[in-house]
Parts: C-alpha cells; sequence; structure tokens
C-alpha cells in the first residue's frame, strides 16, 4: 500500500520532469510522459489528444522558438477516489531566454491529472491556465512574486 509521501513525490516527479523537458526543448521527452491517449490543454487554448500527436505540436515550437523557461510551485496533490488517480494543481512562471526576471504576463495556473500505468504515473491531462487576474493588478503581483523566490531556472 502506498503512503501519501510515496504518491505526492511520484506526482510531483512527473510534473517537474515535464517542466524541465519543456526547459530542454525536448518535445519526444515531454510527450513520453503522457498516456497514449493523454491530452494537453496549452496556454494559448490549444487542445492537443494523443501523445504522438502532443510530440507532434511540440517538435515545431521548440524547432522555431527560444520558449522561456519554467519555474513553478505545486500548490496541492490530491490522490482521488480509485486510488490510481491523482491530481496536481500548481502555480508556474516562465523566464524568457536571456533574461534577468520573470515575465508575469506568461504566469499560469498549472493542472495535471495522472493516472497508474503499469506501475507508474503518466499524464492523462495537462492544463496550462494564463493567470491573468484581469482587474487584479495585486494579484498577479503577488504570484510574481511568489514565483520569483522559487528561483531563477537552471540555464536561464
Amino acid at each position: 500500500m502506498s503512503t501519501p509521501d510515496d504518491w505526492t513525490a511520484s506526482a510531483r516527479r512527473v510534473y517537474f520532469g515535464l517542466l524541465e523537458d519543456w526547459n530542454r526543448q525536448d518535445a519526444a521527452a515531454m510527450a513520453a510522459r503522457f498516456t497514449d491517449r493523454g491530452s494537453l490543454v496549452g496556454f494559448d487554448g490549444s487542445v492537443i489528444d494523443g501523445r504522438t500527436c502532443i510530440e507532434a505540436h511540440l517538435r515545431p515550437i521548440f524547432a522555431g522558438h527560444p520558449t522561456p523557461r519554467f519555474v513553478a510551485k505545486v500548490r496541492e496533490v490530491r490522490r482521488m477516489a480509485n486510488g490510481q488517480t491523482l491530481l496536481l494543481r500548481a502555480v508556474a512562471g516562465m523566464w524568457p531566454r536571456g533574461a534577468t526576471a520573470l515575465e508575469p504576463s506568461l504566469n499560469a495556473i498549472q493542472t495535471i491529472v495522472l493516472s497508474l500505468c503499469d506501475g507508474a504515473y503518466r499524464i492523462e491531462m495537462f492544463q496550462n491556465t494564463p493567470a491573468a487576474f484581469h482587474g487584479r493588478p495585486d494579484e498577479i503581483e503577488k504570484l510574481s512574486a511568489e514565483l520569483r523566490d522559487v528561483g531563477k531556472p537552471a540555464g536561464a
């Protein structure tokens, strides 16, 4: 029987691994973290379904753009009723390559649903929602300050 520490650590490993894959611009590694039928909802609202489509979607993004690097903080990991599914909620910010500061307009709220597949957790759904906080600039600054405290990503 796994303990909350075990499944929380597993969820965090998958999540931070996904962000590290993004930071390295490794489409294949990112896609490999998803189930075959996994889905990704991007920052711009793009919906991509299936591991092979996720990789195909990310390859040209990484090839044509110096994507900013993620820093993040996990807010919650919750085990769902069936015991085989985890929900992870986090906040994330991005450092444009070569920049000396976090770009607040790229802050996001992220949610991942993970399923236990052959003894390892894989992503069923990753949603990356802009943290725009319309009309609430104090909330934007509060989140940006929290994410700056996380630190600068390696290589930024």
